[in-house]
């Protein structure tokens, strides 16, 4: 080629290269781009389901503007080659309706490409309340959801910036969050409001009945997702009685489920017991014709392979038209707990008196030795009381050596019933010893084949609840990187469907959970090669100086939030004091 020739050439693709960029901007005057955010040479995996595929994603006030081969200039550019570009992660089964007052970012969620979640789950939560109630709903959700009480009052603060539902969400919104949040309306706070401290002793009247329909009412015109309540025995609140939900009776449940009917949006969240179960909840379905979720099919919870029959019975009750639907989890459900907060184990009428007795309450009772006998009794019936092979103990300062060994080798060691060895060794710390107990969804084959089932939905994470006790925020990662790419399975399609549009289309995010145009830039980019997340460590750095568990992220890239780059390489890419751009998801919008 001749010089004249190159040239031409150069001139050529410099004229397009300025064709593409538009015209220089003059002296004086702002510069404008065709996009805010361009990430390119990714391979972007939608969340429908549909196969990868290597494109561009221009972003443009929020929303995704294209993608594609995305021409034009951008206020800022991410290079996403060999990476996964994914709608951002939805976690459905969250509780953080109290650390939303002190901790803007809802850490640690983002960490691991959350950009959306869903409160009030298990019908818990913190409005409504009135201000008489503010320390009893706090000392509920101290032993129910195992949060720490100092930091709740700590984090709170004397003076709450709420009182009814809809104030709630007013008062997230002012403040400003991250990442963007849904709330269902709980059942344990609206009966509480109504009912005062009787909610956990009687049913309602058919008065107190329409008044908490008026408030769960209220609270869907004002935004909420929907209604959550729980009849689980686990679920005990303060001084051991049962949360005010478990005192409702089915009628009550159902009165307050067609509120949804009557609104024509929203969903019921429930969290099963006996006699609160598939049957119950079809029922219900069937009459408001709005979707049920349930909390949650694990593995083992119904003994082995009993995950089966539920299975089979959602498969027909879905074919008939009836939307009543499990949520799984993808982690072992795996509890570190402390005997003056025995959660595991609050379910057994045994333990009725330990959760009503203050600290040194409790340690007479686990000196006495009529309760150690019956203790040792209940074990041979099976159950939590007989699972000392699924026990290890975590943290003990009077035997360091004992760290991480199990329980029933050490007790055999020592020729002692692995319960008193356990209740010994938590008197001899002042009940500051640590164990820590495998209680469920342990059995890797059963959860390949709940992950695999196209009738559930992936939830159960209880970000912000029990935060020293577990930790399966990072259950996205994990997903990613241990049930993709290790177990190989599921596709990387089926996982992103089912961490984004599978979850946001059942709760009505509707703008939330693919990548299209026109749809919200939630976004989380990582490299699938290396996603994953690191094993638990404590810290204290919640308010008070209260601990919790926490796991950091591994592989991923960035967090967008409506258009804006949240996390960037393992860290904050913005002031957490900040204007931030997460939104209220009002009725599945914002």
């Amino acid at each position: 080629m001749g010089s004249s020739q190159s040239r031409l050439v150069l001139r050529a693709v410099l004229w397009e290269h300025r064709r593409a960029r538009g015209p220089p901007p003059r002296e004086g005057v702002p510069v404008t781009h065709d996009f805010d955010l361009l990430i390119r040479g990714g391979t972007v995996v939608d969340g429908t389901g549909a196969p990868a595929r290597r494109a561009d994603v221009g972003v443009r006030d929020g929303r995704i503007a294209e993608i594609g081969d995305v021409r034009g200039s951008a206020t800022r550019t991410l290079d996403a080659d060999g990476h996964v570009v994914a709608p951002g992660f939805v976690d459905i089964h969250t509780h953080y309706d109290a650390q939303v007052f002190w901790d803007r970012m809802l850490t640690i969620s983002p960490w691991h490409g959350v950009t959306s979640v869903v409160v009030g789950n298990c019908g818990f939560g913190v409005a409504p309340t009135r201000p008489a109630h503010r320390d009893t709903i706090l000392r509920t959700l101290e032993n129910v959801e195992g949060m720490a009480l100092d930091a709740l009052r700590a984090g709170l603060g004397e003076e709450w910036p709420f009182e009814t539902f809809p104030q709630f969400l007013d008062a997230i919104e002012r403040r400003g969050t991250a990442i963007n949040l849904g709330a269902l309306v709980g059942h344990t706070p609206v009966r509480l409001y109504v009912m005062g401290e009787e909610a956990t002793e009687r049913e309602a009247t058919d008065d107190e009945v329409a008044a908490m329909g008026r408030i769960v009412a209220d609270a869907l015109a004002a935004g909420a997702l929907g209604f959550a309540t729980s009849k689980s025995p686990t679920h005990v609140g303060w001084a051991g009685r049962p949360v005010p939900s478990r005192a409702a009776s089915l009628a009550e449940i159902g009165a307050l489920a067609d509120c949804l009917a009557e609104a024509g949006h929203g969903l019921m969240q429930a969290t099963i017991a006996r006699g609160f179960f598939v049957d119950e909840l079809a029922a219900i379905q069937r009459r408001v014709r709005r979707p049920i979720t349930w909390t949650a099919l694990l593995s083992g919870l119904f003994g082995p392979d009993g995950h089966r029959p539920v299975l089979e019975q959602t498969a027909a009750l879905r074919r008939d038209g009836v939307e009543v639907v499990p949520q799984v989890a993808c982690r072992p459900l795996n509890f570190e707990f402390q005997w003056k907060a025995p959660f595991p184990f609050e379910s057994m009428a045994l333990f009725k008196p330990v959760s009503a007795a203050d600290h040194e309450g409790k340690k007479r009772l686990y000196a006495d030795a009529e309760f150690r006998r019956a203790f040792r009794e209940r074990g041979t019936r099976g159950g939590i009381a007989d699972r000392w092979r699924d026990t290890v103990i975590a943290e003990c300062t009077v035997e360091p050596a004992l760290e991480e060994r199990n329980v029933a080798v050490v007790a055999a060691e020592r020729g002692v019933h692995p319960v008193d060895l356990v209740l010994d060794l938590a008197l001899a710390t002042d009940l500051q010893a640590r164990f820590r107990i495998a209680v469920m969804n342990n059995d890797e084959n059963a959860v390949a084949e709940l992950l695999a089932h196209p009738s559930v939905v992936l939830g159960l994470s209880d970000a912000g609840a029990h935060a020293s006790q577990l930790c399966d925020a990072p259950f996205a990662t994990y997903l990613l990187g241990h049930w993709v790419r290790e177990k190989r399975v599921l596709t990387l399609e089926q996982a992103i469907n089912m961490l984004t549009a599978r979850g946001a289309a059942l709760f009505g995010l509707r703008d939330r959970g693919r990548l299209a145009p026109g749809l919200a830039a939630d976004i989380t980019i990582f490299d699938p090669t290396t996603v994953g997340c690191s094993d638990l460590r404590r810290v204290r750095d919640l308010p008070a100086g209260a601990d919790r568990l926490v796991s950091e992220a591994i592989g991923v890239r960035a967090v967008v939030v409506n258009g804006v780059v949240v996390r960037e390489d393992g860290h904050d890419a913005l002031d957490p004091t900040g204007p931030l751009p997460g939104h209220v998801l009002r009725g599945g919008r914002s």
